[in-house]
């Protein structure tokens, strides 16, 4: 076999081929590279219209994903490929891959039932699956949360719509619910005029709303006594702290106790003579 003869015949189709591949990952490199930057645009032009950013994240995904398909399709006809039955062929495959992937599918769906009936956005702070967390992203596949303790926690779509979603920061506002132990021999009136006292001296309380203070249980070692008040979300948290700090520093001062568990044991001695 002649291999210069062979590379004379041969030269020109390789020569186009290695040209079509050239081409097409410049194409690739491009493309990609367009779609990303064509992405970042939707983004900020969604973010000047102050469209939800749940809303924002879920379309800029759906958009860069389909993009980069068309892209890929694009390519793929370069090289003489016919696009129609590519498609067909596409589909046939999206069919097997969609029957053994039911559950994203599934996940899919949930996210676009999430960005349409809206049980929370962006920024909530939600409990669901077991997690108490903060929402910081909704994509097309799975809802990714961040906990308190700066932990990220990504959870399937499918999974969240399937569980119980409870929203804290939905609503504006949150109740404080304290309650404080006192002893048995202490004034409950006394304890409550301290209470109301400490918790109308925060700022953070919306006295609008009103406060109640009640004695919630006789207990084995206390009387409880309930607390309930209402702040902003964002306030929620150093409000309870301080409440819980300042309202025993008040009962210090006054001479109420907050009693311990405790068990009063009696003794009698047995006095009949031991025969």
């Amino acid at each position: 076999m002649d291999l210069r003869q062979l590379w004379q015949d041969y030269e020109p189709i390789l020569l186009a081929i290695a040209v079509k591949i050239l081409a097409a990952i410049l194409l690739l490199f491009v493309g990609f590279w367009l779609v990303n930057w064509l992405t970042r645009q939707v983004a900020k032009l969604l973010a000047k219209r102050s469209v939800d950013t749940s809303v924002s994240a879920f379309l800029t995904s759906f958009l860069s994903i389909g993009l980069k398909v068309l892209l890929v399709l694009s390519v793929v006809a370069m090289f003489g490929v016919e696009t129609t039955s590519f498609i067909a062929i596409l589909s046939a495959l999206s069919l097997a891959v969609g029957l053994a992937l039911q559950g994203n599918l599934g996940h899919f769906a949930s996210g676009i039932l999430l960005l349409t009936f809206r049980p929370f956005k962006v920024g909530d702070l939600i409990g669901t699956n077991g997690f108490v967390a903060s929402v910081k992203e909704i994509t097309v596949f799975h809802t990714v949360l961040n906990a308190v303790d700066n932990r990220l926690i990504i959870i399937p779509n499918g999974k969240v719509m399937g569980d119980a979603i409870e929203n804290y920061t939905a609503l504006g506002v949150r109740r404080l619910d304290l309650t404080f132990g006192i002893g048995y021999g202490d004034d409950i009136d006394k304890a409550r005029e301290v209470i109301r006292s400490v918790v109308e001296s925060v700022p953070e309380v919306l006295l609008d709303r009103g406060i109640d203070i009640f004695v919630r249980n006789l207990g084995d070692s206390s009387v409880d006594m309930a607390c309930r008040a209402w702040t902003e979300n964002a306030t929620y948290w150093p409000t309870l702290i301080y409440l819980n700090e300042y309202v025993k520093k008040a009962f210090d001062r006054e001479g109420i106790s907050i009693p311990f568990p405790q068990r009063d044991v009696h003794l009698f001695q047995n006095t009949e003579a031991v025969s």
